[in-house]
C-alpha cells in the first residue's frame, strides 16, 4: 500500500504504517544488501542498529514487522542460523522459526531431525540402536516467545538472545551450539504487531500503554491461544504442533510468559500438584531437574527473585497448554512467568515473599524494575535450559526413546492407570480386611484384586465405527489427534473385534504408540483429586479446568478394546479428508419433490446456511421422515426441489460429507419453514474470548452474523437489524459472588484517547440501559441466546424460573458455597428431549461442559417455558471433578423460554466451550434458526 493511502486511511492505520517504515528501515536495507552477496559479514548486525531504538530500552517495543525483517537480516549474515516459515497466522503473517546451531550441525540438519523423530516415536528402534542414536544425535530444544502478546518481554528478549547466540564465541556458547539444535519460534505474530504498535502510538513515552487495546491480541481468542493445544483449531497452534510433534520432536519445550508472582521476579518450575496420571513419570522427574538447573543458574549469577511450586497456581494437569501438551508427548514442558515490561514498574515488597524457602530460594529486594533487567534474566534462563540440554544430550535423547518405548509396551500388554477414585476404592476394600502393619498400610493382596482388577485395565485401543451419524465430526476429532502426532489407522475392509463387526472405513487408534499418554487423555475421563486448601477445607481452585475428555466433548462414538486385537488397517498418512457425501436417488424414482437430509451432522448447519443464502426453501420436519429404508429423526431437514437448491446441494454434499436423499413426494407431517437470519454476536471493547470462539465457529459453519457492541444495543430498535442476539458466557454482566460468571468488565479508555474507528466499540452492557432494549427486542419477536453466565438474562427478563445453584442470603442471590457445590470445568452427562426443536439432531443423552455453570428450576406456576436438557442423576460427572454434584439432580441445564412474540434460549453449560464441544453445538445452531422461524408464525 503506497503513500496515497495516508489520505484515505485512518489515523491509526497511517501511524502504524509510518512506524513500520521507520522501525524496519535499517533491517530491510540490510536484507536488500544481503541479496546476491557472499554473506562474508564482518559483523552480525546488533539489535541497536536494526531497530528504531535499542531493544530493551524503557518505553520501547519492536513490532513484528521489524522483528521479521531482523530475522531475515540475521539469516543472511550468520552461518549459525536457518530461517523457516512454519505457516501463516490467522491474519496471514508468516510465522517464523529460527533454527540455531553450529554450522556443522546445520549442514546435517535432515540427519539430526531424522534421529530426533525416530527417538521420539520409538517405533522399530531397539534399545541398542537407541543407545547408538543417542550418542550420535543432538538435543533439540524449542524456545518460543510472544504467545500472549501483552506479555511483551518475551518477544523483545528473543531478539537479544538470538543475536548473542549468533555472535558469542565463549566456550559455553560454542559447546551449546555443538550439542544442541535450538528452535527459536514466535507463537503470535499478529498479537505482537497489535500490542507493540498500540503501545508506541503515543509520542509521550510516559503515557504509553497497551491495556486499552480494542480487541483480543489473537484474531479470535486472545489469551485462549494457550488453551488450544490439544484441539489445534487456530492456525498458529497448528503450525506449532506440526513442529513439536510431527517435524522436530524437541525433548524440551520452553514456553515463556509473564507475569511473576507479586514480589518475585520470575516463576520457574517445578509446579504444584496435581500431576496428570497418564504421562510417563520420567517426564516429571526430568522437569524437576531442568527447573532446578534454571533456579541454580539465577542464584549463581546473583539474580534473586525466582520462585516455584507453591508460589503460583500452575500445575501439570491440563493438556490444553503448549508446555503441558509436551508432557503427554514425553517432552519436558517448561513455563516461566517473569515480571517487567517496557514501562518501568515497581518490584513490590511482599513480607511473605521475603523469607527464603525451598520454593523461594533467594528473595529479591524491592526496587524499580526496568525492561533490560527482565531481558537479562531471560538470557540466563535460556542459557540454563540450553546448558542442561548440552550436558545431558544423550540422556535426553535416550529418555525420550525410553518413554516412547514404555508407551508402546504398555499399550501391548495388560496395564492399569491409577487415579484417585481407584485409590478410594482400595481404601474402602481395606476396611473389610484388617491388616497389621505399619500405619497406613493395607493388605497387599488388594493390589491385584482392586487396583489391577481385569475390568479396570487400560484399553489396548479404540475403534470408531465408520457408520456414525456425524462422520465429519469424527474426522475433526481424529484430525486433532493427528495434528498432535498421534498415529491413526483406517480399516480397508469390514472386520470383527470382540464379537462386534465394524464396517470398512472405521478408524482405529491403538495405545501401543509413543504418544500413548496423549491418546489416553483424549479418550479416557480425567479423574481429578479432591484438592482442598487444607484438610476438611474448601476446594482449591485448579489451574484452568479439571475434565476435558475430547471424545466426550465432541460426542464421537467409540469402543474401548481391553484385549489385544488386530484389524485390516492402513495408517493414515496425514490429515483426513471428510468422505464425500452424495445425492442419493432411491430405486427408479425421480426424486423430483426434493431432498431429505439428516439433522444429526453439525455440517447440516453449514448446508442450511448455504441454502438459505441462495434463496432456497428449507424446512424442519417435526416427526422426521423416511427415504426408502433410511429413517430420519425429529427435525429432519426437508429441501423442496428448486434450481437454487439443486445447485447448492450438488456443490456442497461432497465437501461437507452429507448425503441428500432425493424423494418423489414430500414427507407427511408438520414442517417448520426456516428463514434467512441476521445474527448479532455481542462483544465488548477489548474483546471477549467466549464471543471470539463463537465468531470463529460462525465463520467456520458459514453463519451470517455481525459483531455488535453495547452502544448499538443501547440505541434500541434492534429488530430492524437483527433476528438473533447471541450473548456468550460472561458477556452479560453479573454481580460478583453470585451464581453467574461476571465476565469481562472494568474501566475503558476515554473516546478521545483512542483512534476514531474504535470509539463505537466503547460502552458497557448494563441492566439499566441494555436490558430494556433486549427485552423489547425479544417481545417484538427477536431471539436471544444466552450461554453460561449470560443466562442471568433469564432471571433479569422475568422468566418463571429460579436458579438451582444459588440461594438468597440477606436479600441477595449468592452462589452455593464451594464446599457444597464446586464443579470447576468438567464434563457432565445430561438428559435431552430431542423432540424439541432446540434439540433436534441430538441424542437423548449428551455430555456437556460445565464450569461453575448455572442451572434452573421451573416455578410451580411456570408457563411458556420448556425444559430442553436437564440432569436426572445424582452422579452426572463423566470427567473431571465435581463437589456436590448430586445437587444438580432435577435441575434444568437448557431452557426454551417465550418472551412476548420472541424467544430466550438459556444454556447454562458452556455448549460452545473453546469450540471443542462439538457434541453440543447443535443447541446453539438450532437456536439461531428455530427462534426466528417460530417467531414468523406468531
Amino acid at each position: 500500500m503506497g503513500p496515497a493511502c495516508f489520505a484515505a486511511c485512518s489515523g491509526w492505520e497511517a501511524f502504524s504504517m509510518t512506524r513500520h517504515k521507520v522501525m524496519a528501515s535499517a533491517a530491510l536495507a540490510l536484507v536488500m544488501a544481503v541479496n546476491g552477496a557472499t554473506f562474508a559479514f564482518a559483523e552480525i548486525t546488533p539489535p541497536a542498529k536494526a531497530f528504531a531504538q535499542p531493544v530493551g530500552s524503557d518505553y520501547f517495543l519492536a513490532d513484528y514487522t521489524a522483528y521479521e525483517a531482523y530475522l531475515k537480516t540475521l539469516a543472511g549474515q550468520s552461518d549459525r542460523m536457518k530461517l523457516v516459515d512454519i505457516g501463516k497466522s490467522e491474519e496471514g503473517r508468516s510465522q517464523w522459526m529460527a533454527i540455531v546451531s553450529s554450522p556443522a550441525n546445520l549442514a546435517k540438519l535432515d540427519h539430526y531431525q531424522t534421529i530426533a523423530r525416530r527417538m521420539a516415536k520409538a517405533e522399530g528402534v531397539s534399545r541398542d540402536e537407541a543407545v547408538k542414536l543417542a550418542a550420535e544425535g543432538k538435543a533439540v530444544v524449542w524456545i518460543d516467545a510472544g504467545m500472549h502478546a501483552n506479555e511483551t518481554v518475551t518477544s523483545q528478549g528473543q531478539i537479544q538472545v538470538l543475536h548473542k547466540m549468533l555472535t558469542q564465541t565463549d566456550p559455553e556458547t560454542m559447546r551449546l551450539l555443538d550439542d544442541v539444535i535450538i528452535l527459536f519460534a514466535h507463537d503470535n505474530p499478529d498479537g505482537m504487531e497489535l500490542i507493540s504498535d498500540w503501545y508506541m502510538r503515543n509520542p509521550d513515552p510516559t503515557k504509553r500503554e497497551f491495556n486499552s487495546i480494542p480487541r483480543l491480541y489473537q484474531k479470535y481468542i486472545g489469551h485462549d491461544n494457550n488453551r488450544d493445544s490439544f484441539m489445534a483449531q487456530m492456525a498458529e497452534t497448528t503450525n506449532v504442533n506440526r513442529q513439536l510433534f510431527r517435524e522436530w520432536f524437541p525433548q524440551i519445550v520452553y514456553n515463556q510468559h509473564q507475569t511473576a508472582p507479586n514480589g518475585m521476579v520470575v516463576f520457574v518450575p517445578p509446579f504444584r500438584d496435581p500431576a496428570n496420571y497418564n504421562y510417563d513419570p520420567l517426564v516429571m522427574t526430568t522437569l524437576q531437574e531442568v527447573g532446578m538447573a534454571m533456579h541454580s543458574r539465577l542464584v549463581a549469577e546473583d539474580k534473586p527473585g525466582s520462585s516455584a511450586r507453591s508460589a503460583a497456581p500452575y500445575s501439570t494437569w491440563h493438556n490444553g497448554m503448549e508446555r503441558s501438551i509436551a508432557y503427554f508427548h514425553n517432552s519436558v514442558g517448561l513455563l516461566t512467568e517473569i515480571t517487567g515490561g517496557p514501562t518501568p514498574m515497581p518490584l513490590n515488597l511482599v513480607p511473605d515473599a521475603q523469607l527464603p524457602s525451598n520454593d523461594r530460594p533467594m528473595p529479591a529486594p524491592p526496587q524499580m524494575w526496568h525492561l533490560q533487567q527482565t531481558l537479562d534474566y531471560q538470557w540466563s534462563l535460556n542459557r540454563a535450559v540450553l546448558d542442561y540440554a548440552s550436558r545431558n544430550r544423550e540422556r535426553l535423547l535416550f529418555n525420550i526413546w525410553k518413554m516412547g518405548s514404555n508407551g508402546i509396551a504398555k499399550g501391548s500388554r495388560d496395564s492399569w492407570t491409577l487415579s484417585p477414585s481407584k485409590i478410594d476404592a482400595l481404601k474402602d476394600a481395606a476396611k473389610d480386611k484388617p491388616f497389621e502393619g505399619r500405619g497406613g498400610s493395607v493388605d497387599p493382596t488388594l493390589y491385584k484384586t482392586v487396583l489391577q482388577a481385569p475390568a479396570l485395565r487400560d484399553p489396548r485401543g479404540y475403534i470408531l465405527p465408520g457408520d456414525q451419524a456425524d462422520m465429519p465430526t469424527v474426522v475433526a476429532f481424529l484430525n486433532a489427534l493427528i495434528k498432535a502426532g498421534v498415529d491413526v489407522e483406517q480399516a480397508d475392509e469390514a472386520f470383527t473385534v470382540a464379537g462386534k463387526t465394524y464396517p470398512a472405513g472405521s478408524y482405529v487408534v491403538k495405545t501401543a504408540q509413543a504418544y500413548r499418554p496423549h491418546v489416553m487423555d483424549m479418550f479416557e475421563p480425567q479423574d481429578h483429586p479432591h484438592d482442598t486448601e487444607y484438610p476438611g477445607g474448601p476446594p482449591k481452585a485448579p489451574y484452568d479446568v479439571t475434565g476435558y475428555t475430547l471424545a466426550y466433548q465432541m460426542g464421537v462414538k467409540f469402543d474401548r478394546i481391553l484385549d489385544g486385537f488386530e484389524a485390516p488397517t492402513t495408517r493414515v498418512p496425514d490429515l483426513i479428508t471428510v468422505k464425500p457425501g452424495q445425492i442419493r436417488v432411491l430405486g427408479n424414482g425421480s426424486g423430483k419433490a426434493g431432498w431429505l437430509i439428516s439433522h444429526e451432522t453439525n455440517n447440516s448447519f453449514t448446508l442450511t446456511n448455504r441454502l438459505l443464502k441462495a434463496g432456497a426453501s428449507v424446512q424442519w420436519l417435526r416427526d422426521g421422515g423416511k427415504a426408502g429404508k433410511t429413517s430420519f429423526g425429529p427435525g429432519a431437514i426437508w429441501v423442496p426441489a428448486s434450481p437454487a437448491a439443486q445447485a447448492v446441494l450438488t456443490a456442497s454434499v461432497k465437501d461437507l460429507g452429507i448425503d441428500a436423499h432425493a424423494v418423489s413426494s414430500k414427507p407427511n407431517g408438520a414442517a417448520l419453514p426456516l428463514k434467512p437470519v441476521r445474527i448479532g454476536l455481542i462483544d465488548v471493547y477489548g474483546g471477549s474470548m467466549p464471543s471470539g470462539w463463537n465468531r470463529w465457529m460462525f465463520e467456520k459453519f458459514e453463519a451470517p452474523f455481525q459483531v455488535v457492541y453495547p452502544q448499538r444495543l443501547n440505541a434500541g430498535d434492534l429488530n430492524k437489524d437483527f433476528d438473533v442476539l447471541v450473548f456468550a458466557d460472561g458477556v452479560f454482566p453479573a454481580p460478583t459472588g453470585g451464581p453467574f460468571r461476571a465476565g469481562r468488565g472494568g474501566p475503558q479508555p476515554r473516546a478521545e484517547d483512542i483512534p476514531e474507528e474504535y470509539r463505537a466499540w466503547l460502552g458497557q452492557v448494563t441492566d439499566t440501559r441494555t436490558l430494556p432494549q433486549v427485552a423489547a427486542f425479544a417481545k417484538a419477536g427477536g431471539t436471544v441466546i444466552a450461554i453460561g453466565g449470560s443466562t442471568r438474562l433469564a432471571t433479569a427478563l422475568g422468566a418463571p424460573v429460579e436458579v438451582a445453584t444459588a440461594r438468597v442470603e440477606n436479600g441477595e442471590l449468592k452462589a452455593l458455597p464451594t464446599k457444597e457445590l464446586y464443579i470447576p470445568g468438567s464434563v457432565l452427562r445430561a438428559r435431552v428431549d430431542n423432540r424439541q426443536p432446540l434439540a433436534y439432531g441430538l441424542p437423548d443423552q449428551v455430555d456437556v461442559f460445565f464450569d461453575r455453570s448455572p442451572t434452573f428450576t421451573l416455578k410451580s406456576d411456570a408457563t411458556g417455558v420448556s425444559r430442553v436438557s436437564w440432569f436426572d442423576s445424582e452422579a452426572p460427572l463423566r470427567s473431571g471433578w465435581a463437589v456436590g454434584q448430586e445437587k444438580l439432580k432435577g435441575s434444568t441445564a437448557i431452557l426454551d423460554i417465550d418472551v412476548g412474540k420472541g424467544k430466550l434460549f438459556a444454556m447454562g453449560p458452556e455448549v460452545t466451550q473453546r469450540a471443542q464441544s462439538y457434541g453440543t453445538f447443535k443447541f446453539l445452531f438450532n437456536g439461531l434458526l428455530y427462534g426466528p422461524a417460530i417467531a414468523a408464525t406468531r
